[in-house]
Parts: structure tokens; C-alpha cells; sequence
């Protein structure tokens, strides 16, 4: 790859979704963008670069886009986070709602599903109640193709162990015919509503989630953009709301708008306008 190519492509992305990329990531561009160059009928990576410049081809630029934001993901991913939503996070909310009010859940960047099916197992399994009641979970993802296979629910047993105790798989799973995968219940696939979003874009179609996960995708983004989403989600996010960011991420340097708590392992923030931030607030 040419740098001329390689210079084209990190500002295309940095446009497109933020998505900063360093000065030795080409071998992460070609093995994403070679096979999706193949698949359009080009040699190579020089040609995919020379349609993108033309404009010509928008189907083009959003699937350049989605193959380089897409995220590998697993069942309860970064287990820590969801023991933390059932002891800390989803007890603190309810302690603040009343019984007949929805609990408002929104998991961004969501790629195939793994997360929000993870997050609505999680009340299902530890909160029966509220899980029959009102629990209104959005999934959003830049990638329609994705959403479109996580709206299916349907996953193959690799991923399927991945993260997924197997009390789990035969509790809120059903086995599809010829061992072709699993395909999680229906009670799961309608508590859910998928949407495609860019996070850089306006947040008001999210509504005023209670709840954001946000794992592991503002790590990639420049500082500038990582600021911006994080004060949209500040104005969307419920005043008493929790955010959850990935293992390695933080707000500190990027947004004052929110604060860890501190006796959670995981990353869990709350807004700054909550007095106390421990788990005892």
C-alpha cells in the first residue's frame, strides 16, 4: 500500500467515523480491506482507494466504514461489567423508579447482538420481575448488515461458546435443525429495538436512556471526536443514569460531565451532578 493510500484512508475514516488510525496500522487496513476490495471486484486496495475518491459509489464508503469500526465481541464480554449490573447498577435505578416506570437500556456499537442479548438475559435471569414489566433495550451499530444479524439472534457454536455458560445456551436458546446454530428465544429478539447510528451524529433519536454501554469503541476515536460523543451522551443520559465504558477506557481528559464510581471494578460512571459516587450512594 502505497502512503499515499494510506494517508487517503486514515482521513476517510477519521471523517467518516472518527475512527483515528495510528502511523504502522496497515496491516490492520489490508486485512480488513483486502477481502472486502475482492468482494467489490477490485485487484487490490489501490483500486477500492480510487473509487472512494471518485464519490461515486456510497454503498462503497459505508461498507469501507463498517469493516474497519467492527468490533469483535463475545457473550458477557468483560464478565466484570455485567456482575456489576446485576449488584450495583440495575439495583441503584430501581431504587429510584417506580414500579410502573419503563428502565430505559441502550447498548451502542452493539456489532452482532452479543451485548445487548447479554444485558437482557442478565435482568431476565436476576430480575423476573422487571424483565416482565418494562425494560426497553436499544441496540445501535453504524453497520445495517450487522444489525440485520443481530436481529436474527442466530449464532454458530463457536460463538455461542464464547462467553455463554452452557445452563445459559439451554435455558434461552433453541438449537436450529442439523446443528446449523443456535438461535436465542423469542422474548429476547422483540424486548429488543435495533437501529443504525453513527455515534458521531445527533443523539436524539436514543431518547434518555437510563443506561449507556459503550464498551470498547471510544478507545479508537481521536480525542476530539471521543469529547463530542461523550458530551452527547451526557445530554441524552438520565441525571441518576449510569455509563459503562470498556476495561481500558475513561472520561478523565475527555469530559467533565461524568465521574467514575470509584468501588466498582469495572468502568462505571455517573454523571457529576450525583453527590456521591461510591457504591453507597
Amino acid at each position: 500500500m502505497r502512503p499515499s493510500e494510506y494517508d487517503f484512508l486514515s482521513v476517510f475514516l477519521l471523517r467518516s467515523s472518527g475512527l483515528t488510525l495510528g502511523a504502522d496500522e496497515e496491516y490492520l487496513l489490508e486485512s480488513r480491506l483486502v477481502p472486502l476490495a475482492q468482494s467489490w471486484g477490485f485487484l487490490g486496495i489501490p483500486e477500492l482507494v480510487e473509487t472512494l475518491k471518485k464519490g461515486t459509489e456510497p454503498r462503497l464508503a459505508t461498507a469501507v466504514t463498517a469493516a474497519m469500526t467492527a468490533e469483535e465481541t463475545s457473550f458477557y464480554r468483560d464478565r466484570q461489567s455485567f456482575e456489576e449490573l446485576k449488584t450495583v447498577i440495575l439495583p441503584a435505578l430501581l431504587q429510584r423508579r417506580r414500579a410502573w416506570q419503563p428502565l430505559r437500556i441502550w447498548s451502542a456499537a452493539c456489532s452482532t447482538g452479543q451485548e445487548p442479548y447479554s444485558i437482557a438475559m442478565t435482568i431476565a435471569d436476576h430480575f423476573p420481575a422487571l424483565w416482565t414489566r418494562a425494560v426497553e433495550i436499544l441496540a445501535s451499530d453504524i453497520d445495517s448488515e450487522v444489525l440485520t444479524r443481530a436481529e436474527r439472534g442466530i449464532y454458530s457454536q463457536f460463538e455461542v461458546q464464547r462467553g455463554l455458560p452452557i445452563q445459559l445456551l439451554l435455558r434461552h436458546f433453541d438449537q436450529l435443525p442439523d446443528q446449523a446454530g443456535w438461535r436465542i428465544k423469542p422474548p429476547f429478539r422483540e424486548n429488543i429495538t435495533w437501529m443504525r447510528l453513527n455515534l458521531r451524529e445527533n443523539l436524539a433519536r436514543v431518547g434518555k436512556p437510563d443506561l449507556i454501554f459503550c464498551r470498547n469503541v471510544l478507545i479508537d476515536f481521536e480525542p476530539s471526536t471521543r469529547q463530542a460523543v461523550l458530551g452527547r451522551m451526557a445530554q441524552r443520559l438520565a441525571p441518576d443514569g449510569f455509563l459503562v465504558l470498556g476495561a481500558a477506557e475513561s472520561v478523565f481528559g475527555a469530559c467533565d460531565a461524568f465521574q467514575r464510581l470509584r468501588d466498582c471494578k469495572s468502568a462505571v460512571f455517573r454523571p457529576t451532578a450525583i453527590k456521591s459516587v461510591s457504591l453507597t450512594a
